[in-house]
Formats: C-alpha cells, sequence, structure tokens
C-alpha cells in the first residue's frame, strides 16, 4: 500500500510539473507589409488659416443731450432701426417755452432795425431806423445853427441864440456817431439771439433722440418715466451689415496680403454654409509678442446670421505661390515630442527621419525639413516602424507606387 501511494505520488507530480512549464510565445518572422506613398512637389498657392474674431462694422452709445422726463421709448433688445428712427423721446415742454422766450428776444432786436424776417440783414447802417432819426435831428440843427448865423450876420439876431444853435449842431454830430455805434452793437446783438434761437431749436429737437444709422438695438438702458440728464446712456446700437472679420495673420506674409483679397469664412453655427469676405484693412504695425499683423474683413451680413463677438475660422487666399515639398498627412507620425517619418530604402529596410512639417492641404502635409522629393514613406504600420526594420511592400501598395511587391 506504501509503494503504491508513492508512485501515485511522483506521477502527479509530473503531471503537476509539466502543466506549469511555460509556454513560449511564437515568433513573427519575415518583414513587415507596408503600403507606400511618394514624396511630392507642387505649386501652392499660400493661404491664411486663422481664426478671427467678429466685430460690428459700428456700435455707438446713444446718449441723451438735454434733460428732462422720458415720455417714450420705441425699441428694445434685438428692434431693428432706420437711421433717423426716434428711438426715445423726451419731455419737450420747458424746451418750448424757452423757444418762445428766445424768439420774442430776436423779434425785438429785429424791429429795432427795422427787419421783418430772420434771414433778413442789414445792407446799409444808414438805413436804419434809429440812425436816419439821428441824422434828421442832425440835420434840423445844421439847419437851424445856419439861420441863426445869418441873422446875427445881419444885426437881427441875438449872439447867445447862436451859440444855443452851434452848441445843439455839435451835440447832433457827437449823437450819430454814438447812434451809429449802438446799431452795429444792436447788429452783434440780433446776431446773438439768432444763435440763441437756433441753440433752442436744437435742443428742442434733441427731444426726440434718433438713430444716426441703420442697425440694431443691442441693449436698452432705458424705461419711461425716468429722469435724465445730459450724457446719460439711453441705447447701444450696432450695425452689423456688413460685420467685420479681424485676423492675425503671421508676419512673414505680409509682401503678399494685400486689400481686396477674398477670405472663406465657416463659423460653428452654420457647419455647412460658407461666407464670403473681402479685406478691407491692414495694420500697419506688427504684434512684437505673437510676430503677426491685423487683417480686417468686411463679410456682408444681410440677414444677420454673423454676430459680433463670434469666432470665425476664415482661409485668406494670398498672392504668395510656392513649391512645396508634401507628403501624406497618415506617413507622419507623433512620437515622443517629435513628428517622424519612415523613409523605405532600396534594400528594404526603414530609415525612421525626423520631420518638420509645415501647412495642411486636405489629406497631405507641407514638409518643411526631413524629406526630398521622391522618396517613398511608409503610410501604415508606423506603430512597428523603426531604422532597420525590414518591410516589404504590399502588391496593392506596390501597384500604387510602381514598385514590385517583395
Amino acid at each position: 500500500m506504501r509503494f503504491t501511494f508513492a508512485l501515485s505520488f511522483v506521477a502527479l507530480s509530473l503531471v503537476s510539473c509539466h502543466k506549469q512549464e511555460p509556454v513560449k510565445a511564437k515568433q513573427e518572422s519575415g518583414p513587415i507589409a507596408i503600403s507606400v506613398a511618394s514624396v511630392s512637389t507642387r505649386q501652392i498657392q499660400r493661404v491664411v488659416d486663422s481664426v478671427g474674431t467678429l466685430f460690428p462694422f459700428d456700435e455707438v452709445i446713444v446718449s441723451a443731450e438735454i434733460e428732462g422726463k422720458v415720455n417714450a421709448v420705441n425699441y428694445d433688445l434685438g428692434d431693428s432701426v432706420k437711421q433717423g428712427d426716434v428711438l426715445v423721446g423726451i419731455s419737450d415742454e420747458e424746451q418750448r417755452y424757452l423757444l418762445l422766450q428766445n424768439e420774442a428776444q430776436l423779434r425785438q432786436s429785429l424791429e429795432r432795425l427795422g427787419l421783418k424776417r430772420e434771414n433778413e440783414k442789414v445792407r446799409d447802417i444808414e438805413e436804419t431806423p434809429e440812425v436816419r432819426r439821428s441824422r434828421a435831428d442832425l440835420t434840423e440843427a445844421q439847419k437851424r445853427y445856419e439861420r441863426m448865423r445869418s441873422l446875427v450876420d445881419q444885426k437881427i439876431g441875438a449872439q447867445a441864440d447862436l451859440d444855443a444853435a452851434g452848441t445843439r449842431y455839435q451835440a447832433m454830430q457827437a449823437a450819430i456817431d454814438v447812434t451809429r455805434n449802438q446799431t452795429r452793437n444792436l447788429i452783434q446783438e440780433v446776431e446773438r439771439f439768432k444763435a440763441i434761437v437756433e441753440l433752442q431749436r436744437k435742443k428742442l429737437r434733441d427731444t426726440s433722440v434718433r438713430s444716426p444709422f441703420n442697425g440694431q438695438v443691442k441693449e436698452r438702458q432705458v424705461a419711461v418715466g425716468q429722469y435724465v440728464r445730459a450724457n446719460t446712456p439711453l441705447m447701444t446700437l450696432v450695425k452689423i451689415h456688413p460685420i467685420r472679420l479681424r485676423l492675425d495673420v503671421p508676419e512673414r506674409l505680409a509682401p503678399w496680403t494685400k486689400v481686396g483679397q477674398t477670405a472663406d469664412v465657416a463659423v460653428e453655427a452654420f457647419e455647412n454654409r460658407r461666407f464670403l469676405g473681402r479685406v478691407s484693412r491692414i495694420a500697419p504695425t506688427v504684434d512684437q509678442s505673437k510676430r503677426t499683423f491685423i487683417v480686417e474683413a468686411l463679410i456682408d451680413n444681410p440677414d444677420g446670421a454673423l454676430k459680433p463677438g463670434s469666432y470665425a475660422r476664415a482661409k485668406l487666399a494670398t498672392q504668395k505661390v510656392d513649391s512645396v515639398t508634401l507628403a501624406p498627412l497618415r506617413a507622419v507620425n507623433y512620437v515622443l515630442g517629435a513628428n517622424k517619418a519612415y523613409v523605405v530604402k532600396d534594400s528594404g529596410t526603414i530609415e525612421a527621419r525626423e520631420v518638420k512639417i509645415g501647412e495642411r492641404y486636405d489629406q497631405q502635409v507641407e514638409i518643411l525639413e526631413g524629406l526630398s522629393e521622391g522618396e517613398q514613406v511608409a503610410t501604415s504600420q508606423l506603430s512597428r516602424l523603426d531604422t532597420g526594420v525590414k518591410v516589404r511592400i504590399g502588391a496593392e501598395a506596390a501597384a500604387k507606387s510602381g514598385k514590385k511587391a517583395e
């Protein structure tokens, strides 16, 4: 019995040891099958692909120019307004009374000059009523003096009467000069009253606050019954047709960026819609921190679809045309902080190269450094490739590249 038990124990131990023996992984043999593509060169018109911000064409805070109580608010948030529309009405009662008072003062001064209408002017100061009266008094004094002198010469009149007539004549000569000066001052006074009346009429017109341009109400800041003073904000208006788009363009593209160039604009809110912009302004300076300058494009926005403050992506076609080295986007692999491409050598091995990339064009990318025209680069199995790895080109890939499958 003891012998049988020992044999069983040995048999179980052998089975157990056999099950714990590790299974060796089957090693893959032969080169890795890959797809390849050729590095090419072609002429490319440079396009600035940038994200910008939309701004209103015009934005203004409409403020009160006079003080008074608001008696009408005709528009609110989002309403469209036309140039000249009355936005807010301010009580005009006090302004009308002041205008009547100023007009009465003006009419009084005009009558003293013999004028009937505001637009009339004094053509000859000698024809004004006051000067004509003074001139008549002077003529009468002169004739009296001449008569008295004739009587005195004839020994008929008294010398005292001649002296009195001479004194009055001299007084009238001085009086007419005073009257002329007073009339000139009165003419200036009339002009002053005219200016006061026109200013008061303007204040009366300012009780109706009007829109300075066609636009929309961005914000209403006043209510009926509110008492406002001069410079109190009433409404904020924006003009968004056309709308401005401001983009940052790299300084190296400054020589080829011109006013009048077109921009293809897309916004997130309208994925399947494109907007056409046209460059209207170019900043004269470069931002030293970003090494870019601002380009402003105008976009027609008749339906108000584009809203100020939104982000927009734009492609600005410049006048710069370059010979560009291109490789498929899928041929570039980002590894440990660097972009790498895998060149297939004639020996059927891989040479991993670090490449510097530029702009993206559909499914291709610009190669600034690291690859040359005509070289074959791997477009599949990139994660398994490195310098010295053996590869073979698949039949389908070989047919496309013009090489024989290995």
